[in-house]
């Protein structure tokens, strides 16, 4: 994983998409030497959508069994919130 600032990423745009496109770079964008968002390919992004589906169906799952079948979404998300 590479770290660049913002000024340089503001700079090397097309550069970045290219190397997280067709290397799989993953290029973290900081701001203030934070950390503050992330570029990575299409193939990351599906994985992590994939994983985050997955969660949520265990997460609903468990409360469908926990409440006898029946449960709102507000009661998943709050749940979920405190895990």
């Amino acid at each position: 994983m590479t770290a660049i600032s913002a000024t340089e990423a503001r700079a090397n745009f097309q550069e970045l998409i290219n190397r997280a496109e067709y290397k799989g770079e993953r290029i973290v964008i900081q701001r203030h030497g934070k950390a503050a968002v992330a570029i990575i390919g299409l193939d990351d992004l599906k994985l992590l959508e994939a994983v985050e589906d997955a969660i949520d169906s265990e997460t609903l799952r468990r409360a469908i069994e926990e409440n006898d079948g029946f449960t709102s979404l507000e009661a998943i998300s709050a749940k979920r919130g405190n895990e």
